[in-house]
């Protein structure tokens, strides 16, 4: 662009200042910052007098190519501003994203006396719903009211988005519902509300009257309402509004191509959220590469995961947090040390070692693979941890038994100023009832509501009926049983349930066993632990009838089995198990360890074993458990300096802990054993568990 002399600038007139006004105001429009820069200061140099008109477009100008300091430096010398002067200023901070600035200088307008037009009242209350800040919302709201802005479009829309965004749905639909003329952005943000905040069903209400109305549909308020379909899991709608999108052409998009694969990965629809993310690779992003890699985590699809981690990485796509902790969670919940070191290698490429959720998963992940040490040196790493980090070691010195450390642990992340929560207390009184702290247990529980603020749920009751009902204090686990304030849940019974089966206690088990199958009948540890019961005192008759009773209702026992990972493939072990390809192998070491052990001082414990048979055939079922297989596999399969962690889905057998000790002594070598409940380290003939699970 050609600008005119600079000496010319000095005879203008106050037509040209409306020619020069247009120029800068295209200069904004087109964010062509140098040219304007170059106008700016043509007309320092000529001495042409800038007026406030022209200050005011050149404040603009400065704004719309997002240099505020020009603009504020502009503003503080201006002699004279004008309710124009103020509006620029509040809507370049809040669209520069400098919110707190927008809202300081819409009041020193209000100061200044100048009443503010509905542009400067729709940049501050975008500055409030951007800032969180909905008290000083619903002030800006009473003095938009005040000033006869109440059903100004602008005003009103930005309104329902700041109540949306804020979470106050309520007034979100009021301030809706008292404008009589709604458009499509009016529409769009509360849609958009509901779908983040719920009701979802709320929003898909909303899309539905929106389309009755006539009103125009685009793709922002499609991937709104597909949003809440993902959180509804309604697949049917969703379905309904990808033939919208395929109709209006919108199908191409990258943001509608993101909500689909989203949508479809929610609602568990793999086939279909794969199709949509293979349509146009042109169109894939780390967004709908996460989406899709999330839906097979939930699925338990963690190869399928995996694959698509390994296609974003060949086309060249970043990884961000969201993908590395949707993909190491997947490895946490299935054990995957393997992938999960691997993962954690790319975290550190990638630099998210520093991040504090993908640090928090780590921290997870170790601890659920049995690799405690790693865990509290990933914990140990983060800078400043959050109450998920916290939350998560915490919950590793839970799985591990480790009910001191986590009493420790919990006393740092207080004086750290971290506030617990309900999560915080599940994994310290898990900890407590494997570690036999009961007074602390106890002192925790009292401690929730009263000194934190934490309503205790019936997670947190279960625990304590489990911390009691461990320590054999089962007279008091039934006390506090009765004065609940609500029968509890499945998991509180069988916790009783397996007590009373470790202290002997008929008739209390055969209570929480009924309790149990009335809640969960097709659940088969009720019957099988209460003929553990039985056969502990040999009432072979009863046993019988429990036998019977499961076959008529069709209860089936859950097989027990063991895995052990060697490399990247998986070796599954059942009791008595001659499948895998190196079975006499794996017993003939059994047998070896199982004379060696024996020679050692072991005493196989036959009571465990709830059949009238021989003791010589009790013997040999205990020596062939599928914890044991699964350790005689590992050790001519795994190489001295790596660890064993075994994986069991039942509790381990007290026989088999016995064992164990014996055996990591015999060999020298540490056996980490992970049950359904938590983890056991044998090592030189001892469990960390002190005999105490």
């Amino acid at each position: 662009m050609k600008f005119q002399k600079p000496c010319t600038f000095a005879k203008l007139g106050l037509k040209d200042s409306k020619s020069l006004a247009k120029i800068i105001r295209n200069l904004a429009q087109t964010r062509q910052l140098l040219q304007g820069k170059q106008l700016h200061s043509q007309l320092i140099s000529s001495g042409y007098p800038l007026c406030t008109f022209l200050t005011n477009h050149l404040l603009n100008m400065y704004s719309k190519c997002g240099q505020l300091d020009y603009s504020v430096k502009l503003f503080d010398k201006m002699s004279q501003r004008n309710l124009v002067s103020w509006t620029a200023m509040v809507t370049g901070f809040s669209q520069n994203l400098h919110y707190f600035e927008a809202i300081s200088t819409f009041c020193e307008m209000r100061i200044a006396g100048e009443n503010p037009t509905q542009f400067a009242f729709s940049s501050v209350i975008k500055a409030c719903a951007s800032a969180g800040l909905v008290e000083f919302g619903e002030q800006i709201h009473c003095l938009a009211l005040k000033f006869g802005f109440g059903s100004d479009i602008f005003v009103v829309s930005n309104l329902v988005d700041m109540y949306s965004k804020c979470g106050v749905m309520v007034n979100a639909h009021n301030v809706f519902q008292e404008m009589e003329c709604k458009d499509e952005v009016l529409w769009t943000a509360l849609i958009d509300g509901y779908a983040k905040n719920g009701p979802f069903e709320d929003a898909l209400s909303a899309y539905k009257n929106m389309v009755k109305e006539g009103i125009g549909i685009d793709k922002f308020v499609l991937c709104s309402t597909l949003s809440a379909c993902a959180a509804l899991k309604a697949l049917n709608f969703g379905k309904c509004l990808h033939s919208v999108m395929v109709k209006k052409g919108f199908e191409l998009e990258i943001s509608v191509g993101n909500a689909l694969t989203d949508m479809y990965s929610k609602v568990g629809d793999m086939e279909s959220a794969s199709n949509v993310f293979g349509i146009d690779s042109d169109c894939r992003n780390i967004v709908s590469c996460s989406s899709l890699i999330d839906g097979y985590v939930e699925m338990d699809r963690m190869e399928d995961a995996l694959s698509v981690y390994v296609r974003l990485r060949r086309q060249g796509i970043e990884p961000n947090e969201f993908t590395f902790s949707s993909l190491i969670k997947a490895c946490s919940s299935q054990a995957a040390l393997e992938q999960g070191t691997q993962l954690h290698a790319e975290v550190i490429k990638f630099n998210f070692d520093s991040n504090p959720f993908v640090s928090s998963v780590l921290v997870d992940m170790y601890g659920k693979c049995g690799l405690l040490d790693d865990s509290i040196r990933v914990f140990d790493e983060i800078e400043n941890a959050t109450e998920f980090a916290w939350n998560s070691m915490l919950s590793v010195f839970a799985q591990h038994g480790l009910g001191k450390d986590a009493i420790q642990l919990f006393n740092r992340m207080k004086n750290e100023g971290v506030e617990p929560n309900a999560i915080t207390f599940v994994s310290l009184l898990r900890g407590c009832s494997h570690s036999g702290l009961v007074e602390d247990g106890l002192s925790f529980f009292k401690a929730m509501e009263k000194t934190f603020g934490v309503m205790p749920r019936e997670e947190h009751y279960s625990c304590v009926i489990d911390l009691l009902g461990r320590a054999g204090q089962l007279k008091e686990a039934e006390d506090f049983i009765n004065k609940m304030p609500f029968e509890p849940n499945a998991f509180g019974w069988c916790s009783f349930l397996g007590a009373c089966k470790i202290h002997g206690d008929k008739e209390r088990g055969k209570l929480a066993a009924e309790k149990l199958m009335q809640l969960e009948p097709e659940n088969s540890g009720a019957p099988v632990l209460l003929s553990k019961i039985y056969a502990k005192e040999q009432q072979w008759e009863d046993v019988r009838t429990l036998r019977k009773m499961m076959q008529d209702f069709n209860v089936k026992k859950l097989p027990g089995y063991s895995w052990v990972d060697v490399g990247n493939k998986t070796h599954i072990f059942g009791v008595e198990d001659w499948s895998h390809p190196q079975m006499k192998a794996i017993y003939d070491k059994l047998d070896a360890l199982s004379g060696q052990i024996k020679a050692a001082g072991y005493v196989p414990s036959t009571d465990s074993i709830p059949l009238d048979v021989d003791v010589s055939v009790k013997e040999k079922i205990l020596q062939h458990h599928s914890e044991r297989l699964a350790i005689a596999f590992a050790l001519i399969s795994i190489p001295s300096g790596k660890p064993i962690i075994v994986k069991k889905n039942l509790r381990v057998c007290s026989d088999c802990h016995s064992a164990i000790k014996y055996i990591s002594k015999l060999i020298g070598r540490k056996i980490i054993v992970r049950d359904n409940s938590r983890f056991h380290h044998f090592s030189n003939g001892l469990c960390s568990c002190g005999d105490f699970w």
